[in-house]
């Protein structure tokens, strides 16, 4: 009876091993589909969205991994040429308007994006969701469709990451994010985010339409629609030093 006591929990041990395996894969996979394995270039619009107004941008980017990322903003005329610089842990601003490039304290990593939904904090701790959380699939469901994975993402204990748990939704086919719940500390839902519109980026599938909406401000959301995206491409480094950012075009 005691051995297939043991035989039993090995393997029930060996099927939950097999489980986070294949969650951490399936991330993996998911995650290189939007970064490219190497680089990506994109360009997108970006519409905000609040109670009383709302405000379109026109903007590109590069990257080149998770540590490095660069934006240029094309339009509105009053914001054209303001860049967004991510290396690393460091976030800098170039502002056209005064002429300056300013690298963003502590105190401002939790203002907002470009003034969407997302903060400045929420690109810098671009964590990796197969380093610092702990990755199972919790379940299946259909979205539109799409067959796919529900992977619950539960953060390591020595992860420096703001959220308390994200739940997940890929595709079983083409590895796509199609649902992203964000979930605080004390377990409590915060936000959604959403994949629409799916198209073909560079020979892969991807939706072209990311939709985030906090659920604690009545009204708001950010809409990211990508134009062009274009993978594992050569990027001049000097793209992504601070004191290159005026000469961004």
């Amino acid at each position: 009876m005691n051995k297939l006591l043991l035989f039993f929990f090995i393997f029930i041990f060996s099927i939950s091993k097999s489980f986070s395996q294949d969650a951490n894969q399936i991330l993996k996979y998911s995650e290189e589909k939007i970064r490219g394995i190497t680089s990506s270039y994109t360009e997108m619009a970006i519409k905000i969205i609040r109670p009383k107004w709302k405000k379109e941008m026109v903007m590109k980017g590069w990257s080149i991994g998770d540590e490095y990322f660069v934006s240029l903003v094309l339009s509105p005329a009053k914001e054209k040429g303001t860049v967004f610089l991510k290396r690393g842990n460091e976030v800098w601003n170039y502002i056209p308007s005064i002429e300056r490039t300013i690298k963003l304290p502590p105190s401002m990593m939790m203002q907002n994006w470009m003034g969407t939904d997302f903060t400045n904090d929420d690109l810098v701790q671009r964590s990796s969701v197969t380093d610092d959380y702990s990755n199972s699939i919790i379940g299946e469901q259909t979205i539109d469709g799409l067959d796919c994975w529900i992977i619950e993402l539960i953060p390591k204990e020595d992860a420096a990451v703001v959220w308390g748990k994200l739940i997940m939704w890929i595709d079983k086919n083409d590895y796509m994010q199609l649902k992203t719940e964000f979930y605080d500390e004390y377990d409590e839902l915060v936000s959604i985010m959403t994949g629409k519109s799916i198209k073909n980026f560079d020979g892969k599938k991807l939706p072209a339409i990311i939709e985030f909406i906090p659920l604690d401000k009545d009204g708001n959301k950010t809409i990211i629609e990508r134009i062009v995206w274009k993978f594992d491409i050569v990027i001049n480094q000097r793209l992504f030093m601070p004191n290159y950012m005026r000469n961004l075009k």
